[in-house]
């Protein structure tokens, strides 16, 4: 595609996100995993092995659902971050999983073997270069495996962006994408049947300090035209003010914020053969033509 996705992020910044260790997961993802696995409900397909990218960032809940749905099945764990990779180790050997069934894959290792079910939760937003990571995940599943993820929509925050403008600062976050471009990019980095689907999830704080935490624990401001520097406590007693303002009488006065959640799903299909004027074709690239075209079986 022509232009950056998301519309506007600054890769220095999220650079530096994707390099801070984070030591849990945050509760809106938890709670977004959990909705994301009841949809494996609808996959008739069973997967022989999966991989958890980003477990800490996204869900470590995660990790023991999917192993307990897919038991016989074995898992590859993918974490940018060593502290996050020694977490999500631990945690993956616990009493409730077995370990001879795990590989811990880290970064760039060729040990990394195509998977059948690629599972990332709440990442793609946070990616300076979302079609790159695409077909990152394009490269790690195996033929006629299947992707599921997460992301937050162009929805969100929308109350604190109106509250933002309002008052005449920058935006309080990048842009995120619909959830019509991502279809479009998983096409075009070789995914087939994308199938998207989206819901807003409201939540509600008691009070300014406890909405921002949340925030905090769910990212940070990417945009290149965020507020630079250090405020003060006047701005800070400011945005406190501010965001009273959000209070909604429905909800007993309490702050509300909207999130919307787009859901992804789309699989690997078998690579067509090109086809020329004058197309040659190896013994072995028939005989794997053929071989994947036999043992394709069952749908998503």
């Amino acid at each position: 595609m022509s232009e950056s996705r998301p519309p506007t992020i600054d890769p220095v910044a999220a650079a530096r996100w994707q390099q801070r260790p984070q030591s849990a997961s945050a509760w809106l993802h938890e709670e977004v995993a959990r909705r994301m696995e009841q949809r494996l409900d609808w996959i008739v397909r069973q997967p022989q092995s999966w991989l958890h990218w980003e477990p800490v960032r996204g869900s470590l809940q995660a990790q023991a659902r999917l192993a307990q749905r897919y038991p016989a099945a074995s898992c590859q764990l993918h974490a940018e971050q060593p502290q996050e990779r020694q977490r999500a180790q631990r945690l993956a050997s616990g009493a409730w999983w077995q370990p001879r069934r795990w590989r811990a894959a880290l970064r760039g290792t060729p040990a990394l073997q195509p998977v059948d079910l690629l599972w990332a939760n709440m990442t793609l937003h946070m990616a300076a270069d979302p079609e790159a990571l695409i077909r990152q995940w394009h490269e790690a599943l195996a033929v006629d495996g299947f992707l599921m993820f997460s992301c937050f929509g162009p929805d969100t925050l929308r109350e604190l962006r109106a509250l933002y403008m309002a008052l005449g600062w920058p935006a309080p976050a990048h842009e995120y994408t619909d959830m019509h471009d991502w279809g479009d990019m998983l096409v075009a980095a070789g995914f087939a049947e994308p199938v998207m689907d989206m819901e807003r999830i409201e939540l509600t704080f008691e009070t300014p300090e406890r909405l921002l935490q949340e925030l905090r624990e769910l990212g940070r401001n990417l945009h290149p035209a965020r507020l630079a520097g250090l405020r003060g406590r006047a701005w800070r007693d400011r945005l406190h003010a501010a965001l009273r303002g959000l209070a909604d009488p429905a909800q007993d006065g309490r702050l509300k914020l909207t999130f919307e959640i787009i859901y992804g799903h789309a699989f690997r299909p078998q690579p067509r053969l090109a086809v020329g004027a004058e197309t040659r074709f190896s013994v072995e690239d028939l005989r794997s033509s053929l071989t994947q075209n036999k043992s394709r079986g069952g749908g998503v």
